[in-house]
């Protein structure tokens, strides 16, 4: 049955960006992380970050309104809660994935031109710059996949492997989630080299790092390390297009002892491509993020690993979201 629509439910939507862009705006300027514990009116706010008076004066009551700040005659401050999720000291921080959503959200006011040309947004780094951005991103891969990595591994279970090989591998959260589940198995992660460090750091403190090999390529160009038994891509296959993916499944099915498998963490679409919805509106992100990106449908998927070299393909996990898993397995006849 069709929705019955009122013109406050279209409305609600059309106006959904005002809190996503005064949170992300407060996110760029670590407003939350300057607050905590230090309350602080807005003439000693607006000097500190080198902002407009009159606009952090809107912008710090727009926040109180919001309950995400704490307003007290002129004085301004942040929870303990709220602190605990936005600020910079907090180990629990969801603060990078703040930041990655609101240069998402700058390509996505773009839309309009994107689907008249065809092409990406055309959208610069942040305030905080290009570097900031990719850390940013980085970060905000973790706060996705940390809390929830080990409950999706035991999907896979029973897991016998020597060598993992994780693709596109970001801070390593998903390497060290396989290596808990199988002490005695090593890993190698590839990924940009600027992306190395940021991996080498949280393994490091993982206390996994003597299990661990680094490898800084692009795996679109570089050639994969050979003699592998699992290789990993994680939320990787959405910024590809079907042909792009296929040599990428054929390069990972070389890299691949037989009987070896690839497991694929994404968005998996119905046939349709109409649920889940999440997945339909993040194909939207690759339309503005990327040159021919898509999410993709277990058909899809199946065709485009069977042309690669696989020969089962099974599709282990069902998500509304991104942690849908595919298992191809490379099976020598």
């Amino acid at each position: 049955m069709a929705k019955k629509w009122t013109s406050e439910d279209i409305l609600h939507i059309a106006r959904s960006y005002q809190l996503a862009c005064v949170l992300a705006a407060a996110a760029d300027l670590d407003i939350f992380s300057l607050l905590y514990k230090r309350p602080i009116t807005v003439l000693a706010l607006a000097k500190k970050v080198n902002i407009n008076m009159r606009a952090a004066t809107i912008l710090l009551d727009a926040l109180a309104a919001m309950e995400l700040v704490i307003k007290q005659g002129d004085v301004y401050s942040v929870s303990d809660e709220a602190a605990e999720l936005l600020t910079r000291q907090s180990s629990n921080s969801i603060l990078p994935m703040i930041r990655h959503t609101g240069n998402c959200l700058r390509r996505w006011a773009g839309l309009s031109v994107v689907l008249k040309t065809g092409k990406p947004a055309d959208c610069g780094p942040s305030i905080s710059g290009q570097e900031a951005d990719l850390v940013s991103f980085i970060g905000a891969m973790h706060n996705s996949s940390g809390p929830i990595a080990d409950r999706i591994i035991d999907y896979l279970q029973p897991l016998r492997f020597d060598r993992l090989l994780d693709i596109g591998c970001a801070s390593g959260t998903w390497t060290i989630a396989f290596l808990k589940a199988v002490p005695e198995a090593k890993a190698i992660l590839f990924d940009l080299p600027a992306v190395i460090p940021l991996a080498e750091k949280r393994i490091n403190e993982a206390g996994l790092y003597d299990r661990v090999t680094f490898i800084g390529g692009d795996f679109y160009i570089d050639d994969f390390p050979t003699g592998v038994d699992i290789a990993w891509l994680g939320a990787i296959c959405h910024q590809n297009s079907r042909e792009r993916n296929r040599k990428l499944f054929t390069k990972v099915c070389n890299a691949l002892r037989d009987n070896g498998a690839l497991i694929i963490r994404d968005v998996v679409m119905n046939p349709s491509h109409t649920s889940p919805v999440r997945g339909a509106l993040f194909a939207v992100n690759m339309l503005v993020s990327v040159e021919s990106g898509g999410t993709y449908s277990f058909d899809e998927y199946r065709q485009d690993l069977c042309s690669a070299g696989f020969n089962e393909v099974e599709l282990v996990k069902q998500d509304e979201f991104m942690n849908s898993l595919i298992r191809a397995k490379k099976i020598r006849k």
